[in-house]
């Protein structure tokens, strides 16, 4: 063999090889890429089922994330019991500095919210991906939808509902589909609350 002909053979050996190696990246699947929390605002609510990280300046043994449990309160260190449902994170946060006055000479605290794990809505029926999904603020229920991957095969777009625990009382709100994509009928397209169930029947 000529040496022209092994620096050909050669060559297609290692062209074989980068292509090869391309197809194989390619067929790698995309490594996902955790999605942060999106940051709350200073007028949110504290619910139940929600985590939240106290800090208190230079008192790590003080400084913890902590569930608020389903009667409403959290367990710190000193000050046992603290209701933090129904309160913003600056509300809490006011109330713990005053309870540690008693323990610590001018606490420094921090309320932050980690988990909103009390704003979620349900989505139910004939969808490709039925569960539980985080509220985004301002979600509709259109957009509440996109995140169930699309309807199956016999979902009836146009007797969609939503479900809402109000006062006490189930309230149903109609959707179709068809209608608010076209825009005829946007008004059915409205702002989903925690707790609201989209049933796609």
């Amino acid at each position: 063999m000529t040496r022209g002909r092994v620096a050909l053979a050669l060559a297609l050996l290692l062209t074989a090889g980068l292509v090869s190696a391309v197809a194989k990246q390619k067929d790698k699947p995309a490594s996902k890429v955790a999605q942060p929390m999106q940051p709350v605002g200073s007028d949110y609510v504290i619910s139940p089922g929600d985590v939240l990280e106290v800090q208190v300046w230079k008192e790590p043994d003080v400084s913890k994330a902590v569930p608020v449990r389903p009667d409403g309160k959290i367990s710190l260190p000193l000050l046992d019991d603290v209701q933090a449902a129904g309160r913003t994170s600056a509300a809490l946060t006011a109330d713990l500095t005053e309870r540690l006055k008693k323990f610590i000479s001018d606490p420094q605290v921090t309320v932050i919210v980690t988990e909103v794990n009390s704003q979620r809505i349900y989505i139910t029926g004939e969808v490709t991906r039925g569960g539980t999904y985080p509220l985004e603020p301002g979600m509709t229920v259109l957009q509440g939808l996109s995140s169930a991957g699309g309807f199956t095969p016999f979902a009836n777009v146009k007797k969609i509902y939503v479900l809402r625990q109000q006062n006490g009382k189930q309230i149903k709100y109609p959707f179709n589909y068809k209608d608010v994509v076209k825009g005829s009928d946007t008004a059915q397209n409205i702002l989903l609350q925690p707790g609201d169930t989209i049933v796609v029947p």
